[in-house]
């Protein structure tokens, strides 16, 4: 009997021994994706915890005193829950006033609290994550200002716009791309300075492979989700684009394919010199318009250039044109198809080539396809690059002037002889270079609009 009871004892030290351990076994992982700081109108809630035997998850909107519970396992409120792994599950839906029709602007705080069973399930462990947010309810207003914007297929246009509250982002949609806009303060040309803090200027575009009735607007858009947006008046001019037809010669092949090769890293095409060139202008030539896009977030937020007209290079011979689409064709079959976002122009080899304007230069250095390559930025989104060099002597972080020589022609990259090819970017995207060497664009897209507004 005194044995039995000793064993009784020793049994129940034990169970209360594994309880309290199991006490302190920590408890489901949470994360809190979104939102990171701001609810608005419609924002994404995305939870994802992790944990062998989930046995509860509740998350609720604390605001003004109140508990609002916005998921549970038992009550999902038509969330997405998914199986995120063997023991991790995500829970994502929408927080706002259908959510939770009390809420309010103001601070408010996410509470998501977890619990998994442990050891054989005698004991549950839970755990807590909190997230301090910011409501805004309030979407932001944008109006256009400006008037009359009349934008060729495959060129670039400029907005004038008044936007509130100051701190949202905001600039123009032109179907699904967006241009960023910036403070009109710093537009400052032929003496024309605008100080109101709410009015913002943006560069835009009509791609070339953009339909001519793609939707344009003015969108204004803060941190929680809210967004605004404005229609502008606009009328699109037609562009005719050339076509022409490249025939390859095995001599070319030879070197052009061998000289990028040994340059580049991004691409290792395997096969013959023909393969070899069809992944490079392919595959090496998106990659490289990638990178070159990359440069628009180091745009300045202010015009750097001087000068009303960017240098229009009168002095040369137009090779090819902007958007000319290209066939290639080797031993008499069509091999491949591109377009050519630039102008080819060509005077004498090694020619010295100039700065377009007043910038900041980006990079310079070898870059696939365009060999021995500069790019300026011009401020606010307007970017201008130089490609094929022989040579370069500028450095990035280099400001230069108008005209102030870059490097010298040459027959870098994917070239087949001497030239320059030269284009215009806003916002990374290439456009028609050509507006900007006329005055009268100049004049009435930019000075006009700018004039009106000060």
């Amino acid at each position: 009997m005194r044995y039995l009871l000793g064993l009784i004892f020793v049994l129940t030290l034990a169970a209360g021994g594994v309880f309290l351990v199991a006490g302190r076994m920590s408890g489901p992982s949470i994360e809190i994706a979104k939102p990171e700081k701001f609810v608005g109108v419609s924002t994404p809630l995305e939870i994802a915890v992790a944990a062998p035997l989930l046995a509860g998850l509740r998350v609720v909107l604390q605001q003004n005193g109140k508990e609002t519970p916005l998921f549970s396992l038992s009550d999902p409120k038509g969330a997405n829950v998914r199986q995120d792994g063997a023991d991790r599950l995500r829970v994502s839906q929408e927080i706002g006033r259908k959510t939770v029709p009390d809420l309010q602007s103001g601070p408010a705080r996410l509470v998501v609290t977890a619990s998994r069973k442990v050891v054989y399930g005698i004991r549950t462990v839970e755990s807590t994550a909190t997230r301090d947010v910011q409501v805004r309810l309030e979407r932001p207003r944008v109006s256009v200002i400006s008037t009359f914007h009349f934008i060729n297929h495959g060129g670039s246009e400029m907005v004038v716009y008044r936007v509130s509250p100051a701190d949202v982002q905001s600039g123009v949609l032109v179907g699904d791309v967006e241009y960023p806009g910036y403070p009109a303060s710093g537009a400052t040309v032929e003496g024309v300075r605008i100080s109101d803090p709410a009015v913002r200027v943006a560069f835009f575009a009509l791609l070339h492979d953009q339909d001519r009735n793609t939707p344009i607007r003015a969108f204004a858009r803060d941190e929680a989700g809210n967004t605004g947006r404005a229609d502008l008046d606009f009328r699109v001019f037609p562009k005719p684009f050339k076509r022409s037809r490249i025939q390859l010669e095995d001599r070319f092949l030879d070197r052009v394919v061998r000289a990028i090769l040994e340059g580049t890293t991004d691409v290792r095409p395997e096969g013959d010199a023909l393969a070899k060139f069809l992944v490079i202008n392919g595959e090496l030539r998106r990659k490289n318009a990638e990178k070159i896009a990359s440069f628009a977030k180091q745009t300045a937020p202010e015009m750097l250039w001087r000068g009303i007209v960017f240098h229009p290079f009168t002095n040369t011979a137009v090779e090819s044109a902007f958007a000319d689409h290209r066939t290639y064709v080797y031993k008499g079959k069509e091999v491949d198809q591109q377009t050519h976002l630039g102008f080819d122009l060509a005077s004498f080899a090694g020619t010295p080539i100039v700065s377009a304007n007043r910038g900041k230069v980006l990079f310079a250095d070898e870059l696939g396809i365009y060999g021995n390559c500069v790019i300026v930025d011009h401020g606010m989104g307007v970017q201008s690059l130089y490609a094929h060099l022989s040579s370069i002597d500028v450095q990035p972080g280099q400001m230069v002037d108008k005209t102030q020589q870059l490097g010298r022609s040459g027959m870098t990259g994917l070239a087949g002889g001497d030239h320059l090819h030269f284009t215009f970017l806003v916002n990374g995207r290439m456009v028609n270079p050509v507006e900007w060497w006329d005055a009268h664009w100049i004049e009435d897209r930019i000075l006009r609009k700018l004039r009106t507004t000060s």
